[in-house]
């Protein structure tokens, strides 16, 4: 019995169809806002393709359940993943401010 690796490459928030990684994004000249506005339109994309997985769950469309399952997961850990970087910077910046000049 063969056994896959599972591929974690496309949960990152920041990922467009192609993996960014920082180095890239700096040498491009993207700056920190549009890295942000990439990610939540990401996240934005996963979640709508997994409300199309439901209605078609629901209609029956799709006899597939796991392939809905699947596609419920990945937008929840999606969204996990960009509110545990939201709460960093947060408290990242709170902390910058808290500091005396």
């Amino acid at each position: 019995m063969a056994i896959n690796a599972i591929n974690f490459g496309n949960l990152s928030p920041v990922s467009t169809g192609s993996k960014i990684s920082t180095e890239s994004a700096q040498a491009s000249g993207d700056d920190f806002g549009s890295l942000v506005k990439g990610a939540v339109e990401s996240i934005d994309n996963t979640q709508k393709s997994a409300e199309q997985e439901i209605s078609k769950a629901v209609t029956g469309e799709s006899p597939d359940l796991h392939k809905t399952i699947i596609q419920l997961q990945t937008a929840d850990l999606k969204f996990q993943l960009g509110l545990q970087v939201r709460n960093k910077l947060i408290g990242a910046y709170e902390e910058i401010m808290r500091m005396q000049v």
